[in-house]
């Protein structure tokens, strides 16, 4: 039928209890909900939207014209070539075949290796060192660098033994040097490991750590817990400052 609508399809994976948030943001740019399939960790959201109408009598009218300058231009050549000799142009063919190739120089990210995340180099990893550890910008920013590695200076916030383990901790990161006194930024969270994992470095490398202690620390983004507001990273490496 002429007018049956056409739609697009997208699929979004959520942390379970963040649906509403992601579903109120899709909705905003026009997607409507379709569907949910819970996980135990995870759900996938599918969404759907009307396509665009497309302009095909521009399209079509775009190619008559290409169509128009092809056979003008090729016309144009035939006249105009016709008194050229051989010689100039096996010369010019000569000449070509002996210009040096030009290679491009390998890029960092041609070679697929992604750029360490700072407040310094990305405006939305900067704001959310500032933003409340609930803030809405906490899931965009999960969302969005899941998977990447971000480097910041911060302190511990709180560490606790992980379950019955008397070596396995819970630490809990915030940004800036004031520790327990934290009053802004993501509630950072490494969760069940223990210090050899924290990849300490460093002049002066201690030989415990506690509440309060000031490092760089540079990790993995993971999840982001809206019920909790709990933001899990991965740790990387961990330098002393």
């Amino acid at each position: 039928m002429a007018d049956e609508i056409k739609y697009e399809y997208t699929t979004v994976r959520t942390v379970r209890g963040t649906d509403g948030l992601v579903i109120s943001k899709m909705r905003k740019d026009g997607w409507e909900f379709v569907s949910q399939t819970p996980g135990t960790l995870r759900s996938t959201l599918d969404f759907r939207r009307p396509k665009k109408p497309q302009p095909w009598f521009l399209i079509g009218a775009l190619a008559a014209v290409l169509v128009i300058l092809s056979v003008a231009i090729g016309t144009a050549a035939a006249l105009s070539g016709g008194g050229e000799s051989s010689d100039e142009s096996d010369r010019s063919t000569a000449a070509m075949s002996e210009e040096p190739s030009v290679t491009s120089a390998p890029t960092v990210a041609a070679s697929g290796a992604a750029e360490v995340i700072t407040p310094r180099n990305n405006p939305e990893f900067a704001a959310l060192l500032k933003a409340d550890s609930c803030d809405d910008a906490n899931l965009d920013f999960a969302a969005k660098y899941e998977g990447r590695t971000i480097a910041f200076n911060g302190s511990i916030v709180n560490m606790a033994p992980h379950g019955d383990y008397d070596t396995r901790y819970d630490f809990l990161l915030g940004p800036g040097d004031k520790g327990p006194n934290t009053g802004i930024g993501p509630a950072f969270k490494y969760e069940d490991v223990n210090v050899l994992e924290l990849k300490l470095t460093g002049k002066n490398v201690p030989d415990t750590i506690g509440v309060g202690d000031k490092f760089r620390f540079v990790a993995e983004v993971g999840e982001f817990n809206a019920d909790q507001c709990l933001f899990f990273l991965d740790p990387v490496s961990t330098r002393v400052r």
